[in-house]
């Protein structure tokens, strides 16, 4: 039996924050990608204002953590790089965005009286 006499409360949201969106850069591509909506490599990085190699390794970070699609084509001889989200991407994304709400939302509500 406990002898703490404060209630037990749900765990902060900042529990079910992802640490995939923890860099800017994922965050903002994740962000720019929307619903269902594919961009090439070169206007996702005038989009997100960074280097390539910094994209690049954005893009394969979420890849590997299943969040982002990348596909591979040519646009008349030139190659192309275009990446979409994935549904799970898409849904820890919008789950780690409600989690950030939630934690704005408590904001002070949770001190002690």
């Amino acid at each position: 039996m406990s002898t703490d006499p404060r209630p037990v409360r749900a765990p902060h949201p900042r529990t079910r924050l992802d640490d995939n969106f923890a860099s800017p850069i994922r965050f903002s591509l994740m962000a720019s990608l929307g619903e269902d909506l594919e961009l090439d490599f070169g206007t996702l990085a005038d989009i997100l204002q960074v280097g390539d190699s910094a994209l690049s390794k954005a893009i394969a970070h979420l890849h590997d953590a299943g969040y982002v699609i990348a596909r591979k084509g040519s646009v008349g001889s030139r190659s192309r790089t275009w990446v979409r989200a994935t549904l799970d991407g898409s849904n820890a994304f919008a789950g780690h965005l409600q989690a950030l709400r939630e934690i704005v939302e408590l904001g002070g509500r949770q001190l002690p009286s």
